[in-house]
């Protein structure tokens, strides 16, 4: 019980302090970054962007992406949020309106840190200097989610988990599918 308090505690704090400290300015940014990211679009835009100008390795790194990013959904907003029900943080801790346009659904895991952090983490090892580019957006928007209130800390922490176990085994899965079969 008391390291749940202690949990508690934390995520408060830390909510609190990300939405009270980022400045006005930095805090519309990371908005426009996290709408632009809304549904995936940011992406999918990435994704094509890639294929078009990025010849082979892009290709690559945006089937990756894209499916790492399908696998991050499926976990994160399938399964996860219908099995945890958690609530948002409380509109108290929040000096700020942008409380007032959260989903309702539930709030663990981030799906949008999920899906940010699998297109990077699945691009990063085909074409790494696309996913270090890609980084930096995914970052914005896991602290999007926290600075904003629509996410606790452990949310996004949970969603970056998902997000790179989704890329791991998008980059993995073919092949221990392959030894399964072929040991059979």
């Amino acid at each position: 019980m008391r390291l749940l308090a202690g949990l508690r505690d934390a995520e408060r704090s830390l909510t609190k302090h990300a939405a009270s400290r980022i400045p006005p300015g930095v805090g519309k940014v990371l908005s426009a970054v996290e709408e632009t990211a809304e549904s995936t679009k940011l992406w999918c835009g990435a994704a094509a962007a890639m294929a078009w100008l990025g010849g082979w390795r892009g290709r690559k790194a945006a089937v990756a992406g894209l499916g790492a990013v399908v696998m991050a959904q499926l976990i994160s907003n399938g399964l996860c949020k219908q099995l945890a029900g958690r609530p948002r943080p409380p509109k108290e801790w929040l000096p700020h309106d942008e409380a007032e346009d959260r989903p309702d659904s539930s709030s663990f895991p981030s799906g949008h840190t999920a899906a940010a952090v699998a297109f990077t983490a699945a691009v990063a090892p085909t074409w790494p200097a696309a996913g270090a580019a890609c980084a930096v957006p995914a970052a914005m928007v896991a602290l999007e989610r926290v600075q904003s209130g629509a996410h606790y800390p452990s949310d996004v922490a949970a969603g970056a988990a998902i997000g790179l176990a989704s890329a791991w085994l998008t980059r993995h899965a073919p092949r221990l599918m392959r030894r399964h079969w072929l040991l059979r």
